[in-house]
């Protein structure tokens, strides 16, 4: 007997019995058929398929499907044909699939029928030539397909995907769950389809299905007739229940996350919210770079990734093998080149999720793979290792692979790199010799490639001879300071007395990041704005008891708190988390500097003349800027010799504004004009910002040659220079009581010294880079680190405790006023608050890696609620309760943002990427 008849002799005597038990092992219950409805339903299809197919010769019939409780019904009715059925795995390459349905010279497949209303990327699967010869041949049964839930593919794909004389109608169909599915239809019209001629533009929505009210509305919410905008979608009676809501009032629009272009009455679509990113400076649309692959006639499919928000990966299903710097170089005819992928990655099929969308968490593990396969293979030598050095460097920079190599000369930053590519580079690097290697970052960041090259040897290759020229970069020469400096030592060792600077001893108070306030020659503005200071004001010097220091020799704590309810999370966007006092930020003003802000703004108020009050801040421009800071209006812009990431400080008379500079230069310029007063040579560049000493006037820098500078602006000269053992990035930060200056390396060190002489105190090794600034209070001082550890320390050099997160911290800590409570933020996208003990107090998500050092400020509606503002890279700014953690307001800035926001009164500042400095109002009750 057959198969088929011993089921049917069963289904005869136990017809109402279980036949057949599927469980999908995804934590639902088994389902269960009986033999009765196995049967019927097998009957059903054997009758379709005798009716629909043109059986000749031997009958074979493919079952493209996935497990299932419908299985053995599909089985059982192709053998009742009976015809022989085919198995063909979903998930196996489209080159296997066709290859093998070639070879079983198969007519007819079974598709699963869940799976005919596919999404594109779904259709891709089958391949090109199979859709051309079968699903869309000239002779193909299909009249309709239409295809939605993602991206529509291009004109050029989709004549790609057609056999000659095929009469198959194509629509594009568009909607979102919120709105019960479908929302908008469009029929391809034969004429386009059937055309040579290259359009540019997507495939347009279409038009509104009946019941269906489609707006386009631009970023302040207005309806707009032309222009780009999100798609909001809803319906006079079309109304869909979502997670916990009772009601929804008739006419609610929803929000797409959608952003199309309006033209001509036309809609099309540009890419969802969360596909765009800020790339090199620029917004990009990951969907433009698969769209641009995807007409490439070598490309079978393919998918793109932003990987750790970090990388653009571009994953390749390829008809044939590539090369793949012929891919790369036919991207670069095609896109900018902010948009062309760091890494292609070849594979054998792309994995899906179970609705047929590309599944990006599988294709992350998949790269990951891929990255750490590379890192097995051993060096095989010291060229080995030159080559490879060159390609990391191309790869992390985005320069193109066919560029046969990179110039011994050339030097990172100079080359398009920044502090977070550092990272990422000395990463790659470490994984491919699979060891650390001390003072790596540091030459990454100060040193020609050459002279990385030969710092690597030393580690990995120690016992050979090194071949290469030990340097080939010449350092910048320093001005204005003698031989005996340039040694190293300082210059006056002797206790320093106060600067015999200008009369002018303006009265004024200085605002900058992380509520760091200074007074001068007055405490006028101290209760009014209620953060808490840095540096004691000149004129009134607190004493504090450098005796009373509790817990000098306690044991390092841990802080981390198992407690969950004092995570706060994030809820829909735009919507403030329930409290008494929630907020509104407007836009006030913003101001053009030409290029990236990342650089944090200084806030200068003079005791007489608020009016005056002022904004300076510098970008990649090379320009620095002063605004008014109420109304915008720029009062001198002045050029300087490179990109500015430094944040400024003011001088001690206020007369004067200094600024460190990408050109190794440190420059001094008059605060009222922007005019040149005084330049300073390092032998690298300044991304360090100064501090000023309100006792003595001294200015305190850092800069990447490895050392700390103290210089007299009166007198044009440098008063020491002290090696600090590695890069200065970070800002150093002054103490009064003791007085300390402390400094900060990206060899893991942080040192204390005499702010007088330059002399180390003490230094303590913390193991890996230090991007963060250190922190003083009047008992500790704290500092983050890449590890992700934020730690203390006294103020002679004692560990007191560390807390850790879960990933680097490149934000400085900011304090409260009480100094009981600080602030910082970290890449594993939260805002943390500490007390002094290091025990976590609250912790609050965001929705990207936080960057910036966050501001306590008052609330200024007179109440005496303290609030924090801090910033995510994704350029959202969140204003939170200081002590609950509790959402008050969420803005979002049009590009990213590694500046720092400084609040004065109700009015928040802050620089973006896009290249702009913002001006936000803060409205909270009665001010709405």
């Amino acid at each position: 007997m057959t198969l088929q008849e011993l089921v049917h002799k069963a289904a005869s005597c136990y017809m109402d019995r279980v036949a057949v038990c599927f469980d999908g092992c995804n934590n639902q219950l088994p389902v269960y058929y009986t033999y009765k409805t196995v049967v019927n339903a097998a009957s059903e299809l054997s009758n379709f398929l005798l009716l629909h197919c043109d059986f000749q010769g031997i009958r074979e019939i493919g079952l493209y499907c996935q497990p299932g409780i419908d299985l053995p019904s599909w089985i059982l009715g192709i053998l009742q044909v009976p015809a022989a059925y085919v198995p063909i795995d979903p998930d196996s390459p489209p080159s296997l699939s066709t290859h093998f349905m070639k070879k079983c010279n198969l007519k007819y497949i079974l598709v699963e029928k869940k799976q005919i209303n596919a999404t594109p990327t779904l259709l891709r699967r089958f391949g090109s030539q199979l859709i051309k010869s079968t699903v869309l041949s000239a002779t193909t049964s299909l009249r309709v397909l239409a295809l939605g839930g993602e991206v529509f593919p291009s004109l050029t794909v989709l004549r790609s995907w057609r056999g000659e004389g095929n009469k198959t109608q194509i629509f594009n169909v568009y909607g979102i769950t919120e709105v019960s599915s479908w929302a908008t239809i469009y029929r391809i019209p034969e004429k386009i389809l059937n055309s040579t001629l290259k359009c540019e533009l997507p495939v347009h929505l279409g038009f509104p299905l009946l019941g269906t009210v489609v707006e386009v509305r631009d970023t302040n919410g207005f309806t707009i007739q032309e222009g780009s905008g999100q798609v909001f979608l809803g319906g006079r009676n079309r109304v869909c229940f979502l997670d916990d809501e009772v009601t929804v009032p008739l006419g609610t629009m929803r929000a797409t996350g959608d952003f199309v272009t309006v033209k001509d009455g036309e809609i099309f679509f540009l890419g969802r919210k969360d596909s765009q990113i800020k790339r090199h400076g620029k917004r990009l649309n990951i969907e433009l770079v698969q769209q641009v692959a995807e007409e490439l006639q070598q490309v079978e499919s393919c998918a793109v990734t932003w990987y750790n928000q970090e990388k653009l990966i571009l994953f390749m299903v390829s008809k044939d093998a590539l090369v793949k710097d012929y891919i790369f170089k036919e991207l670069q005819k095609h896109l900018p080149s902010h948009a062309i992928p760091d890494e292609l990655v070849l594979i054998d099929t792309l994995p899906f999720t179970s609705h047929g969308k590309i599944d990006v968490s599988e294709l992350n593990k998949i790269y990951l793979n891929y990255i750490n396969l590379k890192s097995e293979n051993k060096l095989s030598g010291k060229e080995d290792l030159w080559e490879k050095l060159q390609y990391l460097w191309k790869s992390t920079l985005n320069l193109p692979e066919n560029l046969l190599k990179v110039p011994d000369e050339s030097r990172f930053l100079n080359s398009g790199g920044d502090s977070l590519k550092s990272m990422r580079l000395l990463s790659e690097i470490e994984k491919l010799v699979g060891t650390s290697i001390p003072g790596l970052l540091e030459m990454i960041l100060s040193s020609s490639i050459l002279e990385i090259y030969n710092h690597i040897l030393q580690t990995v290759f120690p016992d050979e001879d090194v071949t290469f020229r030990k340097s080939c970069a010449t350092k910048r020469k320093l001005s204005n300071i003698n031989q005996e400096e340039a040694s190293g030592t300082s210059l006056h060792q002797k206790a320093i007395r106060t600067l015999s600077y200008h009369n002018e001893n303006n009265a004024f108070v200085a605002l900058s990041r992380g509520s760091q306030i200074l007074s001068l020659n007055t405490t006028r503005f101290l209760p009014k704005l209620g953060h808490c200071s840095s540096a004691y004001p000149s004129d009134s010097i607190s004493q504090t008891n450098t005796q009373n220091l509790k817990g000098l020799n306690s044991p390092v704590l841990i802080g981390k708190s198992k407690d969950p309810s004092c995570v706060a999370k994030v809820p829909e966007e735009g919507k403030p988390a329930i409290g008494t006092q929630k907020m509104e930020l407007h836009l006030r003003w913003r101001s053009d500097t030409g290029k990236c802000v990342d650089a944090s703004p200084l806030v200068v108020i003079p005791a007489f003349d608020e009016s005056s009050t002022t904004v300076y801040i510098g970008s990649h421009s090379h320009k620095m800027k002063a605004v008014d800071f109420y109304s915008g209006k720029v009062k001198w812009e002045q050029s300087l010799g490179d990109r500015i990431e430094s944040s400024a400080c003011v001088s001690k008379c206020g007369s004067f504004i200094v600024v460190g500079c990408y050109n190794g230069l440190v420059y001094v310029l008059k605060s009222n004009s922007g005019e040149k007063y005084w330049m300073f040579t390092t032998e690298d560049a300044v991304k360090s910002s100064p501090t000023m000493d309100p006792t003595t006037g001294l200015i305190y820098i850092g800069s990447h040659d490895q050392h700390a500078y103290a210089l007299d602006i009166y007198r044009k000269n440098c008063v020491w220079k002290s090696k600090c053992g590695g890069t200065v990035f970070s800002s150093p930060c002054l103490n009064l009581i003791p007085h300390h200056l402390y400094c900060a390396t990206l060899g893991g060190l942080l040192l204390a010294v005499n702010p007088a002489t330059g002399n180390v105190i003490w230094k303590h090794s913390c193991g890996k880079p230090l991007f963060s600034s250190p922190r003083c209070c009047s008992q500790y001082i704290c500092i983050g680190c890449v590890d992700g550890n934020l730690l203390c320390f006294t103020h002679f050099g004692e560990q007191v405790w560390q807390f850790s997160t879960s990933g680097p911290i490149f934000s400085s800590p900011c304090t409260s006023p009480s100094e009981q409570k600080i602030f910082f933020g970290s890449h594993d996208c939260f805002i943390y608050c500490c007390n002094m003990k290091g025990h976590l107090q609250w912790k609050f998500e965001t929705t990207s890696r936080v960057y910036a050092t966050p501001f306590a400020f008052h609330n200024y509606n007179g109440s005496n609620e303290m609030l924090l503002a801090a910033a995510s890279t994704d350029g959202k700014l969140w204003i939170l309760e200081s002590q609950s953690g509790q959402l008050q307001s969420v803005y979002e800035l049009p590009g990213e943002v590694f500046s720092s926001p400084v609040v004065l009164e109700s009015m928040l500042i802050i620089g973006c990427r896009n290249n702009y400095v913002y001006c936000l109002d803060l409205l909270g009750g009665n001010q709405k």
